[in-house]
């Protein structure tokens, strides 16, 4: 009797057959699929590569459910990674990353000028003499004295967004804020005693120190200039009237239209893993599994042969015999490997659902809390234990 290895192509897909452990297995199987379909007593009529083929289909099926709640166990941690394929990675406990909540809080960072993936662009609005009211999209240009909306970084075509205008310091406040009146400010701000030799210091806090460089910026941003501005649609208006005596341009910071698929900075992960389609898992070796997991491949691949051969026996619902007429099982088998392929994958995503990571973190936090109430409820001998708040 040919054994699975010497048989050629005995199986459609050929992915285990070079697994000495699935070799052994296999023929082992045909011999109890055989046994438990009867056919010691009547012939059961499946030859040995549909059966390894059955075989082959329940692994397929076992790996297929363990990646799938392995990736939803693990699926941030993948997210942006190659897609090249993982083969024999699968099954490792990778460790876990915060690339993706960094990835999820990186706009807002880009909003505040912290960093991110798009580049912004500063360019200046030459100011005249008794005009308020500027285009930012004809006024606005670069170094070079191009519009500033035509910028290689507008790569959408689409609107700028103005994420900072820069004052200037009108000559007036220079004059006023001079020297003396500067030490003066200080003097006040700071708490200096005098400026003799006998200078004494308040000791202060740290905070305060915080506090008054507060103040100081403050005071810089709000006393010391009488600049403003007002954005509507696309023209800024500059208050007061630029006058002979104000700086010649004014200088602003945009920033484009973000495409999501391009930043301005490269990066590879946007190629990568995306979702759950394309995690590059392989498939799980037979020798890799468990015995819990090989008892499962086993008989969700003898509900596979009992489907099998009911739809080999619903094509004669009868076979002629001297004497009368032999009634087959067909529909008995359909109906019964089907529902145990249902059980078992149900049973199977049940046990995989409670071990998903989130999963066992909420049953580890259960067991501490239930272990606290526990040893809450244990005497302690007196004098033997110390006890803190």
């Amino acid at each position: 009797m040919a054994s699975f290895l010497n048989t050629l192509n005995p199986t459609p897909y050929g992915i285990f057959d070079s697994d000495l452990e699935f070799q052994t297995e296999a023929d082992g199987f045909v011999l109890f699929v055989k046994r438990k379909l009867g056919d010691d007593v009547l012939s059961v009529e499946l030859t040995k590569k549909m059966i390894w083929m059955c075989l082959e289909e329940s692994l397929f099926e076992y790996g297929k459910i363990v990646n799938e709640y392995q990736a939803k166990s693990q699926l941030t941690n993948f997210l942006g990674i190659s897609t090249g394929s993982l083969e024999g990675q699968e099954q490792k406990y990778s460790r876990e990353t915060l690339e993706f909540f960094l990835r999820k809080a990186e706009p807002y960072a880009m909003q505040a000028g912290l960093g991110g993936s798009y580049n912004a662009a500063s360019g200046s609005i030459t100011l005249v003499k008794g005009q308020q009211d500027y285009n930012i999209y004809e006024t606005l240009n670069d170094a070079a004295g191009n519009p500033l909306v035509d910028s290689s970084l507008n790569k959408t075509g689409g609107k700028m967004k103005i994420m900072e205008v820069f004052h200037f310091n009108p000559h007036a406040a220079w004059r006023f804020f001079n020297q003396s009146s500067a030490t003066n400010y200080l003097a006040n701000e700071f708490s200096f005693e005098s400026f003799t030799p006998e200078t004494m210091f308040y000791v202060l806090p740290v905070f305060e120190d915080i506090l008054r460089g507060g103040m100081l910026d403050m005071s810089n941003r709000v006393r010391r200039s009488n600049y403003t501005y007002k954005i509507v649609g696309q023209n800024i208006r500059i208050f007061p009237v630029p006058s002979s005596y104000d700086p010649q341009k004014l200088w602003m910071r945009v920033m484009f239209e973000p495409d999501p698929t391009d930043p301005d900075i490269n990066d590879p992960s946007i190629y990568g893993v995306s979702n759950l389609s394309n995690i590059p898992f392989g498939n799980i070796q037979f020798s890799k599994i468990n015995s819990i997991g090989r008892q499962w491949v086993r008989q969700y691949a003898m509900a596979l042969a009992m489907e099998l051969l009911g739809w080999i026996r619903s094509k004669f619902a009868s076979v002629p015999i001297p004497g009368g007429d032999l009634s087959l099982n067909g529909q008995d088998l359909l109906t019964r490997g089907r529902e145990d392929q249902e059980k078992l994958q149900t049973s199977l995503r049940e046990m995989l659902e409670s071990t998903t990571y989130e999963k066992l973190v909420e049953t580890e936090a259960a067991a501490v809390d239930s272990l606290q109430k526990i040893l809450r409820s244990i005497p302690t001998p007196n004098g033997r234990a110390i006890f803190i708040g």
